[in-house]
C-alpha cells in the first residue's frame, strides 16, 4: 500500500468515526511522519484526510506539543498559529485575538473555537467575552486544529477568520490514566487528572479534569486565579460507524491584568488590584443606588458545554454526521480599569496637599502619584443550543455534501463601567479619601450602565461540491446561504427605559471555491477565494443603532484570496500561504461611544515548517509577514494607516532535543524564541508599541516508566513588551504588559 493509499484508509477510519483513526489525527506518536499528518477540520462532513491534500492553511497540535508550549491561557496556545496575533496578557480569560490583519478593537471577533467540531457559542465576540473564555486547556484535550480563511465562510458558524477545533481525548480497549501535580514560583497549586478504558464490547470511557490555585504571576496578595473542570467523554462504535457524547463543566476565572501607568517604579510585575482595593463599592442607576463587589473574582467562566457527534457510513457511499453541543452559565466580569494619566495627589486633594487612605488611614503627601482607577462590573448570562448535520454523498470523480446548521443564543448583561476614584499609583494601590471625586462617586466623570437582553437565531444551509476530474488535481465549492435573526433591547441607564430595541431579520450568502494540485504524492499547489461575511450580534447594534435605524444591515463582507504551496516528508514539512483580504468593519474606543466605519485591505504570507534531524533535534518555525492598510474610513485621519495592534511581521522557533538516557528513557530539552515587530496603539497611527524578543524554555524527563518531571520557564529574560496601549484614551501614557517570568514544575505518573 503506498502513501496515499495508507492515508486515504486513514481518512476512511475517521469518517467511520474508529477511536484509532483520532489517535492517527492527534499525531501523538513520536515516530509520525510529516507527511502523515491527519486533519479534520476545514471539510463540511469533518472528514479525515491528509494535512498535505488540504486545499486551505491549518495548523494541528498535538497534546505533546500542547505541553511543550505551556500555554498560560487557551488564547496562550493560538501564538503557534501562523497568521494569529494573540494579547494574552489579560490572565486566564478576556484576550485579544487578531487574524490576518483583520481589524478589531480587541476581544476576538474573527475567533470561533469549536469542541468537537462544534462551536462553543454562536456570537464569536461580545462585549467582554472572546469565546476563548469558555474553554480551558487540560489532560482531556488530544489535539488542537486551527483553519485560518479557507473553508470558514461556509461550514461551521460561517465565520470567516479562524476557527480552532479542540478534540477530546477517548477511551480504548486499554485502561490508562495520568495523574499530575503542578506548582510554580508564584506558587501554584494544580492538580490534573486523567482515566480512560473500557466499558463493554464497543464502550468506552474517558474522565478528567483538574483543581487549580494561586495568587497569579502578578501576585495580588490573595488567591487572584482558582477554578476547576471536570470532562466526560463516553464513546460507542457501531457497525457503521460512531457516537460520542461528553460534558464538560467549568468553573474558572483570575484577576483581569489591566494597562498600567508607564512611568518609573511600575513594570510587567503591576497589578491594580489586592487586598487593599479588591472589595469596593460603585453607584449606578438614577437614584444612586451602592452595591458592593469583590473585584478579585476578575474575568472566567462558571458554565457547562454538553454535547456530541454521530458519524454514520449508511453504505452506498452515503455518509452522515452529527455536531451539538448545549453551552449554559456565566460569564462575568470585575474589573480596576485606569482612566487617564497618573497625577500628582496634589492637583487633586480636596486641601490641595494631601489625603489619607481609605483602607489603611495612612497620609499621603502632595507629590503622591494617584490615578483614577474605574470600577467595572459586567455580569452576563449566556445559553445556546447548536446543532450541524451533513449529509455526504459520492458518485465517482464527484462528492456532494448538502448540510443544515442551527444555533439558538441568547444573552443578558447588566453592566456598570466607570465608577471612577483616585487610587495610589501602587500594587494593589488603596483608594483615598479627602478627594471630592472620590467621597462622592456619581462626581468622576463618565459613567455607563445598561442592562440588555438579547436572543438569536442563525440558520444556514450549506452545500459542497467536490470533483475529482484526474488523480491529482481536485476543485472544490461551497456555498452557504444563512437567516440572521437578532430581538434585543437595552435599557441605558439602569433607569428602567428602554433606550435601543433590536428587530431583526436579514438572509446573506457566503462561498468559497479552491483548486488544489498535487505536484507529487506529497507536495502540491492551491488556490482559494471566498466571499464571507461578519454577521452582527448584540453588542453591534447598540453600538451601531444609528447605522442601523437609518437603514444599515450591519453585515460586513470579508473577501480573502489565497495560494499556498505544501511539501512535506518523512522528517520535514512547509506550508507557505500567500493571503489577500479585504474586510469591512467598525470601531468603538469605548462602550456606549459611537462606532466608526472603515474598511481594510491586508496582503501578507504565513509560513509553517518543521524539520527533524537524525540526532533528535527538531526545529519547528512559524512566521507571518504582513501589511495592513485602512483603505476607506468615516474618519478621514485613519486613510492610509496601518490597522492598529498587528505586528507587520512576527516569528517563532521553537527548537527541541531528546536525549536518550540510561535505561532507555529519555530527557527533552525544549523552548521557543519569538520576535514581533512595531504596532500602531490605535487606528490614528499616533502610539507606537516596540516590537520585542521573547524567549521561553523548558525540560521534560522521564524519570522512569510511569513517571516525568517536566519544567517550564516563561519569558525567561523577563521582557517587558508592551500588547496594548490605552484602548480607550491612545495619547494616555497607559500600556499592559507581556506576562513576567514565571517558573513551572509538574510531577506526572502514567499507567
Amino acid at each position: 500500500m503506498n502513501t496515499r493509499q495508507c492515508a486515504l484508509a486513514l481518512a476512511i477510519a475517521s469518517a467511520l468515526g474508529s477511536a484509532q483513526a483520532q489517535e492517527a489525527t492527534s499525531n501523538s506518536s513520536e515516530d509520525a511522519k510529516d507527511y502523515e499528518q491527519i486533519v479534520v477540520t476545514g471539510t463540511p462532513s469533518g472528514t479525515a484526510m491528509r494535512k498535505v491534500d488540504a486545499s486551505f492553511a491549518i495548523t494541528n497540535l498535538s497534546a505533546d506539543a500542547i505541553r511543550k508550549l505551556a500555554p498560560k491561557s487557551t488564547a496562550d496556545l493560538f501564538k503557534a498559529v501562523p497568521g494569529v496575533w494573540a494579547e494574552s496578557s489579560g490572565g486566564v480569560s478576556g484576550a485579544n485575538v487578531f487574524v490576518r490583519g483583520f481589524p478589531s478593537t480587541g476581544d476576538a471577533p474573527f475567533l470561533t473555537v469549536q469542541m468537537e467540531g462544534a462551536p462553543l457559542f454562536q456570537p464569536p465576540t461580545l462585549s467582554f467575552l472572546e469565546n476563548s473564555t469558555l474553554f480551558r486547556i487540560d489532560e482531556t484535550v488530544a489535539f488542537m486544529e486551527a483553519l485560518r480563511g479557507g473553508t470558514n465562510p461556509v461550514v461551521s458558524n460561517g465565520q470567516p477568520g479562524l476557527t480552532t477545533n479542540f478534540m477530546l481525548k477517548e477511551g480504548s480497549e486499554v485502561t490508562e490514566g495520568l495523574f499530575k501535580y503542578s506548582t510554580s514560583d508564584y506558587d501554584l497549586q494544580r492538580v490534573d487528572a486523567v482515566v480512560s478504558g473500557k466499558i463493554d464490547d464497543g464502550l468506552y470511557y474517558m474522565v478528567g479534569g483538574y483543581v487549580s490555585s494561586s495568587p497569579g504571576i502578578r501576585d495580588a496578595g490573595f488567591n487572584a486565579e482558582k477554578g476547576h473542570q471536570f470532562t466526560v467523554n463516553i464513546t460507542k462504535e457501531l457497525d457503521n460507524g460512531k457516537m460520542n457524547f461528553y460534558t464538560r463543566v467549568t468553573d474558572d476565572h483570575g484577576v483581569w491584568y489591566l494597562p498600567t501607568p508607564l512611568i518609573d517604579g511600575v513594570d510587567n510585575s503591576y497589578t491594580q488590584i489586592g487586598t487593599m482595593n479588591r472589595q469596593a463599592s460603585i453607584q449606578y442607576g438614577p437614584d444612586g443606588t451602592t452595591q458592593a463587589y469583590d473585584f478579585g473574582d476578575g474575568r472566567g467562566w462558571d458554565g457547562s458545554v454538553s454535547g456530541g457527534k454521530i458519524q454514520l457510513d449508511l453504505g452506498n457511499d452515503w455518509e452522515f454526521v452529527d455536531r451539538f453541543n448545549y453551552t449554559k452559565g456565566d460569564a462575568n466580569t470585575f474589573g480596576l480599569v485606569p482612566n487617564g494619566e497618573p497625577v500628582a495627589l496634589s492637583t487633586v486633594a480636596d486641601n490641595g496637599s494631601s489625603a489619607v487612605g481609605a483602607v489603611s488611614g495612612n497620609a499621603y503627601s502632595g507629590s503622591t502619584q494617584v490615578q483614577q482607577i474605574g470600577r467595572w462590573v459586567v455580569l452576563k448570562e449566556i445559553e445556546s443550543f447548536t446543532n450541524d448535520l451533513a449529509f455526504s454523498k459520492r458518485f465517482d470523480a464527484l462528492k456532494l455534501t448538502v448540510g443544515l446548521y442551527n444555533s439558538h443564543f441568547s444573552a443578558n448583561d447588566w453592566w456598570s463601567l466607570g465608577n471612577q476614584s483616585y487610587h495610589v499609583v501602587a500594587p494593589g494601590g488603596e483608594n483615598l479619601t479627602g478627594i471630592d471625586c472620590n467621597d462622592n462617586l456619581d462626581s468622576c466623570g463618565w459613567n455607563y450602565d445598561i442592562n440588555s437582553t438579547g436572543d438569536g437565531r442563525t440558520q444556514a444551509l450549506y452545500t459542497a461540491f467536490e470533483y475529482k476530474p484526474m488523480d491529482n488535481l481536485t476543485l472544490d465549492l461551497g456555498l452557504r446561504r444563512e437567516n440572521h435573526e437578532i430581538e434585543y433591547t437595552v435599557d441605558e441607564g439602569l433607569d428602567g427605559v428602554v433606550t435601543k430595541s433590536v428587530d431583526y431579520d436579514e438572509d446573506t450568502t457566503s462561498w468559497t471555491a479552491g483548486v488544489n494540485y498535487m505536484l507529487t504524492d506529497n507536495s502540491g499547489v492551491f488556490f482559494r477565494i471566498n466571499d464571507g461575511n461578519k454577521m452582527p450580534y448584540f453588542d453591534d447594534f447598540r453600538d451601531n443603532y444609528g447605522n442601523f435605524s437609518n437603514g444599515g444591515d450591519l453585515i460586513f463582507e470579508v473577501d480573502q484570496y489565497e495560494l499556498g504551496y505544501k511539501l512535506a516528508g518523512d522528517n520535514y514539512s512547509l506550508y507557505a500561504t500567500g493571503f489577500f483580504n479585504e474586510s469591512e468593519s467598525s470601531n468603538v474606543t469605548q462602550p456606549g461611544a459611537p462606532a466608526v466605519l472603515f474598511v481594510t485591505e491586508t496582503k501578507g504570507v504565513e509560513i509553517d515548517a518543521n524539520y527533524t534531524f537524525d540526532m533528535g533535534l527538531n526545529i519547528n518555525l512559524n512566521a507571518t509577514l504582513q501589511d495592513t492598510e485602512i483603505t476607506k474610513s468615516d474618519n478621514p485621519d485613519w486613510l492610509g494607516n496601518e490597522v492598529q495592534r498587528q505586528p507587520g511581521w512576527q516569528i517563532r522557533v521553537t527548537p527541541s532535543y531528546d536525549v536518550e538516557l540510561a535505561g532507555g528513557n529519555f530527557l527533552t530539552l525544549y523552548g521557543t524564541v519569538s520576535s514581533a515587530d512595531d504596532r500602531w496603539s490605535d487606528n490614528g497611527n499616533a502610539v507606537v508599541l516596540e516590537g520585542y524578543t521573547k524567549v521561553d524554555v523548558g525540560a521534560y524527563w522521564e524519570v522512569s516508566e510511569n513517571v516525568n518531571l517536566r519544567v517550564s520557564v516563561d519569558n525567561l529574560t523577563d521582557k517587558d513588551g508592551l500588547t496594548e496601549g490605552d484602548p480607550r484614551n491612545p495619547l494616555a501614557p497607559n500600556g499592559r504588559f507581556i506576562l513576567p517570568r514565571s517558573v513551572k514544575l509538574s510531577v506526572g505518573y502514567t499507567f
